[in-house]
């Protein structure tokens, strides 16, 4: 039986749980109080995915399991990375050859490189602004908290939670180890995402504002500080990988048929999960 350890049982996680549940797999998460605890576990898995970001500036899954991980009999570790190591690249396409470290996320960086020298079989995917089920732009609009920022020509990539799950799953069946990409096909400004969410809700569109005057927590700020599209070639190429949801559009219309505005719930504050 493939047995998988996943550290962070976070919105993701339990995605990647569900995608691969009808396969009749055994799957253990394990939250930070747990983390402590799982040397048995860690023996026991043939896959390990850790979802958990660093806590300051420490891998908390690193700190207490590094060596038991660097020896795991597993064929196979993933770590869920971000595509914020990249930093700022003024909207140019980023690969995964690109510098990592130059960003805000120094500490994300330095986890992302441990993970990758950890052991020959781990696989890093690097992931940008996460959506999906009761997630997405359709929830800030619904909730009066989307935003419009004038910031002409800033880009970013963003990625459906069940393209995750599946490029996940792409890479457990086939592909090396390595470090891929997961972002959908077609970069987009932030004002484009929460336009197209209003005309699906039948909602009128926030106010275009500066940054300034949106009063924006400072994780939010940082958000806009960096520009990039992200190119996935890779993992389409080594994975045999497509996105379900190609653009936005495809992924906010799908999240449309399935939710009403009324039901539609705040999203989480930014960096309050401990996993992604």
């Amino acid at each position: 039986m493939s047995r998988l350890l996943i550290f962070g049982p976070g919105y993701t996680a339990r995605h990647v749980a569900a995608a691969l549940a009808p396969r009749g797999w055994s799957i253990t998460m394990v939250g930070r109080d747990g983390i402590g605890d799982a040397g048995a576990a860690i023996a026991a898995a043939t896959h390990i995915l850790s979802t958990v970001p660093p806590d300051g500036d420490a891998d908390p899954v690193l700190a207490r399991h590094g060596d038991a991980l660097a020896q795991a009999p597993a064929g196979w570790i993933g770590y869920l990375s971000s595509t914020g190591v990249y930093g700022d690249s003024g909207g140019a396409w980023v690969d995964e050859s690109a510098p990592i470290g130059g960003g805000r996320r120094t500490a994300r960086s330095a986890a992302d490189a441990a993970w990758r020298a950890l052991h020959p079989e781990t696989r890093i995917f690097r992931l940008p602004g996460i959506y999906g089920p009761g997630r997405s732009a359709l929830d800030r609009v619904a909730a009066g908290q989307a935003h419009r920022i004038a910031l002409p020509g800033q880009i970013f990539s963003r990625i459906h939670v069940a393209d995750i799950a599946s490029a996940l799953v792409a890479s457990m069946d086939r592909g090396p180890a390595g470090i891929y990409n997961i972002a959908d096909d077609l970069p987009a400004p932030q004002n484009a995402v929460v336009e197209y969410a209003c005309a699906l809700l039948g909602r009128p569109l926030p106010p275009l504002l500066t940054l300034g005057q949106a009063g924006l927590s400072p994780a939010a700020r940082a958000f806009y500080a960096e520009s990039r599209r992200v190119a996935n070639g890779r993992a389409k190429r080594l994975l045999g990988w497509r996105p379900a949801f190609p653009d936005y559009r495809a992924g906010l219309r799908a999240l449309s048929a399935i939710t009403s505005p009324a039901s539609v719930s705040s999203p989480p504050a930014a960096g309050s999960a401990l996993q992604r």
